[in-house]
């Protein structure tokens, strides 16, 4: 299969940016007892934290025009964007291509950012408190997958991939302390959003032609990011190493890029300024998607968190992003090696407070936070992908699952569940939306 012929020896660079992402070494591969039902699966951890009353259960505006049917459409609001490029898949929704279980939830522990991607990516509840240099002590679905699963591949890991809206502590979500897991087993990881924004996009047009002696400016700045990113992130003993091979490969995969964004007319989708740091995220895990076909990619977005002080912003954001992963899946869907073979999870990692706080915007639109009330705790998961292995155009509309299912689903999807030992995961197969 296509999957077993890519690349063994590339990585990915992020526009404008001197950081490379680091490609950390494989650990020795189980053979294969499992049934895959999919060779590909795509995480989408959606947004930074959503409300259900702006998202399934919205009732006057649907602010979701492009993943959500069957609720009121969309009407003019003060403030609030109302013309969005065309839907990538047109007519259509994308809940109809798949199960949209309305009334999931995130039960446990502190209903922050960081804890809820440690229980999506881990399928265990925390009660850890954020730690830049803390890794997760039960092992991430990365390491589940890279120790696990089905194929023979051996190298840089180039099948799973980690690429977070934010930096701050989810560097350290790619893999755990467990024992018999860890830094051998991650997923290659990225973070474009921090390393370049959309004002580094319009200058792009005429990049900068750098000297043999700028040129050595700038390999001592991308081998600082390099030694910072290892002295935080990576366990002592493994580092993080980048081949001459695998640079040239880096500056090839970069060139592309450069390409792409630089082009005559390019406008990012149509939003032209008003592309997101979430648009962006999804930008680059599109491009690692179509030249290297994953078999697992987690994504997240977090521009929506801005709910805290900005209502108004905040939906905004919820509509961009709800257009981006709609235009993810039209891109899985016209990749070849991913159309067809390929499911996508996306899933808010926690919910919002249902009373605001006292911040008002300047539309009079009250601000919320997420302080573990029952609203915070309410959030939905929409699961899509071909027909004969996930349900279509269901939706689920009793309570039914919740965050630490979501590994379990992976497991299962990719076909190493049964090969995860005892006791590591608490949280069961999705069994409302995967047949």
């Amino acid at each position: 299969m296509k999957r077993r012929s890519f690349l063994k020896k590339a990585g990915i660079a992020t526009a404008g940016a001197f950081v490379l992402p680091y490609i950390l070494p494989s650990g020795r591969l189980f053979a294969a007892t499992g049934t895959r039902k999919v060779n590909h699966v795509v995480l989408v951890m959606f947004a930074g934290g959503l409300r259900n009353i702006e998202t399934v259960k919205q009732n006057q505006s649907n602010l979701m025009s492009t993943m959500l049917k069957d609720i009121t459409p969309f009407s003019t609001q003060a403030g609030i964007v109302d013309v969005l490029p065309a839907s990538p898949l047109g007519s259509n929704r994308l809940q109809q291509y798949g199960t949209l279980m309305k009334e999931f939830r995130f039960k446990q522990g502190p209903t922050g950012h960081f804890n809820g991607h440690i229980t999506a990516l881990t399928g265990r509840y925390s009660m850890a408190e954020i730690n830049l240099r803390t890794n997760p002590e039960v092992p991430t679905v990365f390491e589940y997958y890279r120790k696990h699963n089905d194929d023979a591949l051996t190298g840089t890991g180039l099948n799973a991939w980690w690429i977070s809206d934010s930096l701050g502590p989810y560097p350290a979500l790619n893999y755990s302390s467990y024992p018999g897991y860890g830094a051998a087993y991650g997923a290659n990881y990225i973070q474009p959003s921090s390393l370049i924004s959309w004002d580094g996009y319009n200058a792009i047009g005429n990049p900068k032609t750098f000297t043999s002696d700028e040129m050595v400016l700038v390999n001592k700045i991308r081998g600082f990011c390099d030694a910072n990113f290892a002295n935080q992130y990576a366990a002592e003993s493994v580092g993080v190493v980048n081949t001459e091979s695998e640079r040239a490969q880096l500056d090839a995969f970069l060139k592309e890029l450069y390409q792409g964004v630089s082009s005559p007319g390019y406008t990012g989708w149509g939003f032209g300024s008003g592309m997101t740091n979430d648009l962006v995220n999804i930008y680059y895990s599109e491009k690692v998607i179509q030249k290297f076909q994953p078999e697992l990619t987690v994504l997240n977005m977090q521009d929506v968190d801005i709910c805290h002080t900005d209502f108004t912003k905040y939906c905004n954001g919820l509509r961009k992003a709800d257009w981006g992963v709609s235009h993810l899946w039209n891109t899985i869907e016209n990749t070849p090696g991913m159309a067809g073979d390929t499911v996508m999870i996306v899933v808010p990692e926690h919910g919002r407070n249902y009373a605001p706080n006292t911040v008002v915007d300047a539309y009079g639109r009250a601000a919320y936070d997420h302080n573990s009330d029952d609203t915070s705790r309410e959030i939905f998961c929409m699961i899509v992908g071909p027909n004969n292995v996930v349900y279509q155009d269901k939706v689920v509309t009793q309570e039914y699952g919740e965050s630490i299912d979501i590994v379990p689903t992976i497991a299962d999807l990719l076909g190493f569940k049964d090969r995860i030992p005892g006791g590591l995961l608490s949280g069961s197969v999705l069994n409302e939306a995967i047949k």
